[in-house]
């Protein structure tokens, strides 16, 4: 067996088991949302929470296990499920944060395309069916290779915290 060394997976494997027994805004859940909990969050504690860019009513956080470099979510504040349930006015801000982001990641990581998906339930792969958000997963030509095909392993290059570096400083300049 391979071994491939990712120790900035062991905080969330680990896991805080206080941030785990809290309710989210809705009281709707048994579990603590972690958007949600973001969302409520002071953005001194962005970096650590990998929240990349607060709106109004959205905000763009780094997908702790992605599936390229660079995968990114737009979340609305609200804890909602169903794409129906949000207003026009907080699917613009949504939309409006994709696009931001498709031209950020375009300047600063160069992919040549994107996969931008919404799972909406659980059946059809919503890791976390009770809160929308959309996945951006830039993509480049021949980002599949030996690895996943002979070892089912996924190799991702750049750290999550390095990346949200270079993105943070992207956006702020």
């Amino acid at each position: 067996m391979d071994t491939i060394w990712a120790p900035w997976r062991l905080a969330y494997v680990a896991g805080d088991s206080s941030k785990k027994k809290e309710k989210c805004d809705s009281g709707s859940k048994k579990e603590t949302c972690f958007l949600c909990r973001y969302h409520q969050d002071d953005s001194a504690t962005d970096r650590e929470n990998l929240v990349l860019l607060r709106g109004e009513k959205a905000m763009v956080v780094f997908n702790r296990y992605p599936y390229n470099n660079g995968h990114l979510l737009i979340t609305p504040q609200e804890h909602l499920g169903d794409l129906l349930e949000i207003s026009a006015e907080v699917q613009a801000e949504c939309q409006e944060l994709l696009a931001q982001m498709i031209t950020l990641l375009r300047e600063t990581i160069q992919p040549d395309g994107f996969n931008i998906g919404l799972n909406l339930g659980h059946v059809a792969g919503a890791g976390l069916p009770g809160h929308l958000h959309w996945h951006i997963v830039p993509r480049w030509n021949g980002d599949t290779n030996f690895m996943p095909v002979i070892s089912d392993t996924k190799v991702i290059p750049q750290s999550l915290e390095a990346l949200y570096d270079l993105l943070s400083k992207k956006l702020n300049s």
